[in-house]
């Protein structure tokens, strides 16, 4: 079994989607685009065949991604109580010696809306934001080795 994906039902649904429509609309329009350039004579020098085979590789390896990542999904929902970071909070930190805050969903990069940026929960800042509370203040170490603190501000 691969990694557990933590999503939101409307991120699962989304991505659910996605893979329905590629593996159904998708191929058969990508099928057809094959076979038109085929038409077209040799395939050798043929720059339409070779750009449908190509965008036939990335699109299979999109339904590769996302049925993994389906496969492996565990549904989260998001914590309304503004009190505690978990998966699918929006979390306003501060880290030490700075005095911006600056504002995270803390979840899968498929979650990614309203222009936030995100802190995968199983990083090193992410494990050390899953529990933290507004006041709290966690220390983690950044993938450069680099010992860091956060104080968390909001949790939303």
């Amino acid at each position: 079994m691969g990694t557990t994906h933590h999503l939101s039902q409307a991120a699962y649904d989304r991505l659910k989607a996605e893979h329905d429509d590629l593996t159904t609309r998708g191929r058969v329009e990508i099928a057809r685009k094959i076979e038109a350039a085929r038409e077209l004579g040799d395939l050798s020098e043929n720059g339409d065949y070779h750009a449908a085979k190509e965008e036939q590789g990335k699109m299979e390896g999109r339904i590769r991604q996302l049925g993994a990542m389906l496969e492996n999904a565990e549904i989260v929902e998001a914590t309304d109580t503004g009190e505690v970071v978990a998966h699918g909070s929006v979390v306003g930190i501060r880290y030490e010696g700075d005095d911006d805050v600056e504002r995270y969903l803390v979840g899968s990069i498929e979650e990614r809306h309203d222009d936030l940026d995100v802190i995968s929960p199983s990083s090193p800042l992410g494990e050390a934001l899953i529990g933290a509370t507004p006041g709290s203040t966690v220390s983690f170490t950044a993938p450069t080795g680099a010992d860091l603190r956060v104080t968390v501000v909001t949790v939303d």
